[in-house]
C-alpha cells in the first residue's frame, strides 16, 4: 500500500513540515552536485556509523563536525532519489497532522528526537557496523507512530495493489500504519541489518519513539476531532 493523502484537514500552516522537506531535498541536490566520489565522501562524514558513535572514535572515517551530531545530520542525507521521494511523501501526509496539534517548535523537536532515538536503535542492533546510515525515515517513523495514536480512524487513500489486482482506496490510518509497523519488524526479524540496505530497526524504534512521545501531550482541540472508520 502507498499513500497518497489522508482525510484530515490541518488548522495551521504546516511551516516546520515545509522546513524539513525543503531542507532534505535541499541536501540531496547538493549531494547530487558532488558527483559520485563526493556523494561518497559527504555521506561517510555526515552520516552515523555505528562503529565510530559505539567506540566513542572518529575512526572509520574524518567527520567535519563533532561525532555525536552525526545523529542530527544523517537525518537529512539520502540514499538516492526513491529514497528521499518515499521519505518525503509519508513526510507530507502524515507529519502536517502532528506538527498540526504539537504547535510548530514542538514538532519540530519532536521529529528530531524521534530520530535520535531511531538511530540509536539501529546502533544498538549492530553496534560495529562500519556503514553509514543515512535518511529522514526514522524520524518519519516516529511521525507514523503518533499519527497512529492520534488519528486511528482517519481514511488514508492509498494505492493497493495485488498480482494484477490494482485500486485506489481508502484505509483506516490504522490499518495502513500498522501494516506499515508489522512489515518493519518481519523484515528485522530476517535481517540483522549490519550489511548495508534498509535500516529496519531504526523503523521500528521511531516508530515506538512516537507512540511513547506524543501521549505526553494533549491539547483541547483534539477532542473535537471526528474520526470515520
Amino acid at each position: 500500500m502507498i499513500p497518497l493523502k489522508d482525510d484530515i484537514p490541518t488548522r495551521s500552516f504546516p511551516l516546520v513540515t515545509i522546513l524539513f522537506i525543503l531542507t532534505n531535498v535541499s541536501v540531496f541536490l547538493y549531494q547530487f552536485s558532488l558527483g559520485d566520489m563526493g556523494n561518497a565522501v559527504f555521506t561517510m562524514g555526515l552520516g552515523v556509523i555505528p562503529f565510530e558513535i559505539t567506540h566513542f572514535a572518529d575512526a572509520v572515517s574524518p567527520t567535519p563536525i563533532p561525532l555525536y551530531l552525526t545523529l542530527i545530520t544523517s537525518m537529512f542525507l539520502h540514499g538516492g532519489l526513491v529514497h528521499l521521494g518515499g521519505n518525503m511523501l509519508y513526510l507530507w501526509i502524515f507529519g502536517n497532522n502532528i506538527e498540526d496539534i504539537l504547535g510548530h517548535v514542538r514538532f519540530f523537536f519532536f521529529y528530531l528526537l524521534c530520530g535520535v532515538l531511531a538511530t540509536l536503535t539501529f546502533i544498538v542492533s549492530a553496534p560495529d557496523s562500519r556503514i553509514p546510515l543515512v535518511g529522514a525515515s526514522g524520524a518519519i517513523a516516529g511521525v507514523l507512530g503518533a499519527y497512529m495514536i492520534r488519528f486511528p480512524g482517519a481514511r488514508v487513500l492509498v494505492l493497493f495493489w495485488f498480482l494484477i489486482f490494482v485500486r485506489v482506496i481508502y484505509v483506516p490510518a490504522l490499518v495502513v500504519l500498522g501494516f506499515w509497523f508489522l512489515i518493519q519488524v518481519l523484515n528485522a526479524s530476517a535481517d540483522a541489518g549490519a550489511q548495508g540496505g534498509v535500516a529496519w530497526f531504526a523503523h521500528i524504534g521511531g516508530f515506538i519513539a512516537g507512540i511513547l512521545l506524543i501521549r505526553r501531550y494533549r491539547r483541547k482541540r483534539d477532542v473535537t476531532t471526528v474520526y470515520r472508520l
